[in-house]
Order: structure tokens, then sequence, then C-alpha cells
């Protein structure tokens, strides 16, 4: 079973949701995936088929299916760093540096099967199964070292189930060092040290229970510079420094034996397939190849670890935001051993309908793809939504291919090219969009600029030119203000004449606009007209001793000494002002009085009362109205509405 450590520089903590932690056994799967804020260990178990994620800050170990869905986790294991799995599945260890324990996990129940205390104050880090026993690194930067557990040894028996300082003579290590096992090579254990930016590694033997050094490098920054990840590769001939740089052992040394294309840090397969991760892309890599087998573009360059699944079916992959708060997510990645493919569609920006255009593309691939390639086509429209197969497309030899369609339906079209995939490559995809061309159609709408008397239900008709298929039209009213929304007041189908009207309760200026939505011809269309409303404006004179006609006019009477009342009632909307004009009579024609007109705010129920004052001066004739200005009564719902004037008269 091949277990992974992570990376010295991403050996954080991991936080999963509130979900997953309080599920203790395992059980039926959640829908939530696994989201971590910093890594703690990740490992595969190829008999249950579950990945294991370490959880540094929370303390936990989670466990998931092959689909990245929560089963369960387990609490308490304080700083978890590093996680392995033993050659049967059936236990997964998880290091506890904090608390110095190793934990031993059933991994069907998750239940705690042992504790292993560790008598050290640094460690343990990082952990790896191989001989029968799970291995671990201490110590402080100076002097890192090696000890194992033998879950054979009960700790009852009066035996000590850990021993420590097992790093052989000849060779040392700086730091906890990295460990990795390959299930091809049972009882071989790599070590790469951590403590100092040197290249100081080794192979070691641990079948027999106590380690013997297979091959030793003393760092002198000859074959890399700083180890942060180390692999065993099938074979018992190569290490893998940083997912990148390969290091043949042989007679107890170590020498450089090519590279892979960058890379920060990977994992190795049991047949020797890499999975690498290289900046915003994991790639996978037959061994020794220079082409990737298959590129996973993520989007980000955090991703902090990743493993294989045994079976060799999936990646899984820890991959955190950009934005550096978002956490981690568990990432499956399927078909690592196929080739993807790399399929372009090209398409014209614009066509016009019933036109034949052309679509053009290419697919390529780093492993060959088989003679006689042959692409599905779809294309998508109004016409057929859900799309419509057209004949398959030939590849030429090159990779290029094309393809004539004329389009039935404008509007939006989409061309899809899909391969299928063979024993080699996955299936790939590639879309391209036209704006395929439709007819104008006419829409009219009536009452454009009207203005009506408050509350009058006016009929706005629309009317529609001619369409294809479509003959529906909505209207709707949209009253000013910002308290009430756009509303939908009737959709419909036209009448035989093209026409269909809706009522609108004009008590506010309203926009009210048509929609045609096109069909496969005809373009859609929308066409507006505002209707205006005035307001209710009356106004109401008190203290007055009579009333009585002066020419034309009725007027109300006054003593010189009295004050006239006016009350304006007017349509209420917050913030509103009623505007009040006085104006007086003198020698044949009105003038305002100085100060006129003048605002005043309006009450909850729409009402204004002022005090015009008493003249002390017989035989003037006055005269007074109130109105509604649009903007400057305070909001502009309404449109300009004026009261009547009503007349005054002051007498001795």
């Amino acid at each position: 079973m091949r277990t992974r450590s992570i990376s010295t520089a991403t050996a954080l903590a991991v936080l999963f949701g509130s979900a997953a932690l309080s599920v203790v056994a395992a059980g039926t799967a959640s829908a939530a995936t696994a989201h971590v804020t910093s890594p703690g260990g990740i490992v595969a178990d190829g008999p249950l088929k579950r990945v294991f994620v370490g959880d540094s800050s929370a303390g936990t170990v989670a466990v998931t299916d092959y689909s990245g869905a929560v089963l369960g986790s387990v609490g308490g294991v304080t700083g978890v760093s590093d996680l392995a799995v033993s050659d049967d599945g059936a236990t997964v260890y998880a290091a506890a540096p904090q608390i110095h324990e190793i934990w031993a996990i059933d991994a069907a129940t998750l239940d705690v099967k042992s504790r292993y205390t560790v008598s050290t104050n640094y460690g343990p880090r990082h952990v790896a199964f191989s001989g029968g026993k799970v291995w671990f690194t201490y110590g402080d930067q100076w002097e890192g070292n090696l000890g194992s557990v033998d879950p054979t040894v009960d700790p009852a028996s009066g035996t000590d189930p850990v021993t420590l300082t097992q790093f052989p003579a000849g060779g040392s290590i700086w730091g906890q060092g990295l460990l990795d096992t390959d299930p091809s090579q049972p009882g071989i254990l790599a070590v790469g040290e951590t403590g100092l930016s040197t290249d100081s590694m080794a192979v070691l033997d641990v079948s027999s229970g106590k380690p013997a050094l297979v091959a030793y490098h003393n760092g002198d920054y000859t074959l890399n510079n700083g180890i942060g990840d180390i692999d065993l590769v099938p074979g018992g001939t190569q290490v893998l420094v940083n997912g990148k740089d390969r290091d043949a052992y042989a007679d107890g040394k170590f020498k450089a034996a090519g590279s892979y294309p960058d890379g920060q840090l990977a994992d190795v397969a049991p047949n020797g397939l890499i999975a690498q991760v290289n900046g915003s892309k994991v790639v996978t890599y037959k061994p020794g190849a220079t082409l990737p087998l298959h590129t996973y573009d993520l989007g980000t360059s955090r991703t902090a670890a990743l493993t294989w699944a045994p079976d060799l079916s999936k990646v899984f992959a820890l991959v955190g935001s950009d934005g550096g708060n978002g956490g981690y997510s568990l990432k499956v990645l399927g078909d690592p051993t196929l080739n993807n493919p790399t399929l372009t569609l090209n398409a014209p920006a614009t066509a016009t309908r019933a036109r034949q255009l052309t679509v053009t593309g290419r697919i390529s691939a780093s492993v060959a793809l088989p003679a006689g390639v042959k692409l599905q086509v779809t294309r998508t429209d109004l016409e057929s939504p859900n799309g419509k197969a057209l004949p398959a497309v030939a590849v030429r030899a090159d990779g290029t291919y094309s393809f004539n369609d004329t389009p039935p339906a404008g509007g939006t079209v989409t061309y899809k090219a899909t391969y299928a995939g063979d024993a080699d490559h996955s299936a790939a995809g590639a879309s391209d969009k036209v704006a395929v061309s439709r007819t104008a159609t006419s829409l009219s709408l009536n009452n454009n600029g009207k203005v009506y008397s408050y509350g009058t239900d006016v009929k706005f008709t629309a009317h529609l030119g001619t369409t294809y298929k479509n003959r529906t039209v909505e209207i709707w009213a949209n009253p000013y203000g910002g308290d009430k929304p756009n509303k939908l007041l009737k959709t419909g189908t036209v009448d035989a004449g093209g026409n269909i009207s809706a009522i609108v309760d004009m008590t506010r200026d309203t926009d009210v606009t048509a929609v045609f939505k096109g069909d496969a011809r005809y373009a859609p269309r929308t066409v507006k007209s505002t209707g205006y409303a005035r307001v209710n404006v009356s106004t109401a004179v008190t203290k007055n001793y009579k009333k009585a006609a002066i020419g034309s006019h009725t007027y109300y009477w006054f003593h010189k000494s009295t004050s006239p009342v006016v009350t304006t009632t007017m349509t209420y909307y917050p913030g509103r002002k009623q505007r009040l004009e006085l104006e007086v009579y003198y020698n044949g024609k009105w003038y305002a009085t100085e100060g006129s007109p003048q605002y005043f705010a309006l009450g909850s129920n729409g009402r204004s009362a002022v005090s015009l004052g008493a003249p002390g001066q017989s035989g003037i004739k006055a005269r007074v109205r109130a109105a509604y200005i649009n903007n400057s009564s305070g909001d502009n719902v309404n449109s300009n509405t004026y009261s009547d004037w009503k007349y005054l008269y002051f007498t001795n």
C-alpha cells in the first residue's frame, strides 16, 4: 500500500466543516466535499477505497470515499501532521507531534485502536508503513532521527512497541525527515532531510526490523538545493526529489539521473507513473517521459499535496484558493493514466441565418491518436435547445478538421465537437458560439407622454408586427420611486390584429414597456411608453365670516384683523412638500406677494395647514392655491399638479 507524506513547505493545519467533525464513526457519504484550511497529511486506502486527510489545527482525521464525499472523522489527534496506511489497508496511522503520539485508527470503523507515546520533545512528524512496522521521524533541527512502532507488540505485555534512535550508522539527518515507501519494494524506506537546506537523503532497508543503509548522500547541494518532497521510484534504483529530479542510487551512493520538466512535488504510482504539481497544474507522466500524459489545469498554484489511488483510477489533490484564506478542497482527478487530447473549435463570430458557414478546429495529443479519428458534432439553437446532431466529422492526418453548416435559426448558435476517447485517450470537447442574424420586427406601445389625473385606469396597447412562431408579448409597469418594483402586468398572445392591452392604475408616473422575446427568425424587441400621473390636491379656507361673489369669482370674506388658514390636502409620499402661492390684486393685475411661493411639508395624512397672517387693512383682494411640483416638492414620482385658486377679500 503506497503511503504519502506532505512537503514540509506545506505541512499546515487542516480544518474540516463542522458537519464532518460531528461524525465519529464512518457511515453513509454526505454531499459535502472535504475542505481544509491547511493540509496535515493525505493517504489513499486501496482495499477500502477511501481517502484520509489530517487536520492539525482541529486535531482530526477525516475520511472520504473516492468521490471526495465525507464519510466521517476522528477527533483529538492534536496537531496531526502526517498519515500512513498499513499494507492491508486495515489501519491508518497518524503522527501527532504536539502530544508526541502515534495513533492507530481502524480504517473501516474509525475506532482508535491504540495510542503510542513517543518519548521526545520534537515530533513525531512524518510517518510511513513498511516491513510490518510504522516508521516515524522526530528530533530537533540539529538532531533528527528515526523511530518505529511494532503494532504486533501489546503495550500491556510490558514491552514497549516504540523504538527510537534507529537511523543507521554511516549517515544522519537534520530535522524530522520526510519518509516514503513503495508497494513494489517492501521493506524499503526513503528519507529526505528537512532541517537544513542541503540535499541529504537516504534509502534504508527496514525489512529485518533493523534499518540498514542502502544508499546515503551527505548534502552538499550537488544533487538538490533543499528537499521538500521525496518519493521512491518503482524498480529499486531511483528516488524522485521535489517532484522533478530523478536521483539514481547504487553501491551506496546517489547521482543525478535526469529530471521531469519543472514541478514542485509529486507522488509516484505503483507502476511508476508520476503525478506532479507544476504551478497551477497537476500533470501525470509516464516514467522518464518529457511530455505530459494528462494535464489538469486547476487555476491556482496552491496545491499542497496529492496522492494516487492504488488502483490508478484517480489522483487526489488538496487544492487551495488563490485568496489564501479560503482553505483547501479535496479534488478528485479522473483518468490520470489516459492522455487528454487538446481539442479546439472555431466558428465565425457572426453569420447570416440560412446561409452556409464553416467551422474549423484541431485535435492534438502528446500520445498519438489512432488513425481515422471522427468527432461528433452538435448544433444548439432556438429551434433545437437540447442540441441537434450533425454528421460526424473526420479528422485529417495533421489533426485539423472542418465542416459546413447552414443555421436555420438566428440568435446564439452553439457548435460543439466531442471526441469520445479510446483506450489511450480520455474524452475531449470544445465549443464556440455564433451570433446569427435575425430580422427586426415592429413593436409599438401607445400613450407615450400623456398626462392623466390621479387614479385614472389607462389602457396601454402594444402592437406586434410580423414574426415567425412567437406571438407572445409581455407588458410591464415600472412606477417611479424606489419603493415599487417593475411589475409584469400581462403576458399573452396578441390578437389577430397583433394587439395586446393591459390596464395601468395611474397613481404615479410610470414607465410601461412591451417586450417581444424574439424567435428563431425575428430578433427580440422592447419599446417603452411613459405615462404621467398628477396628484390629488385641494385646498380648504377657514376663519372667514362669509362667502360672497365679487364679479365672476366667489370670495372668502375676512375681517382685516383675521388671519386666514389655508389647509392643503395632497396625495402623500414620504418627504413630500406642497407649494403654496399667494397673490394680491392691484391696478387690474395679480401680483405675487413677497416670499411667494413657499414650500410646506405634508403630514403623514397628506395635509398641511398654513396661516396667511392678517393684513390689518381693508379692501384687499388676494388669491391662494397649492401645487405639487416635480422634484421641487421633494420627489419625482408624479407630474406637476395645481389646485384651483381660492379668492380672499378683507373688510373692516
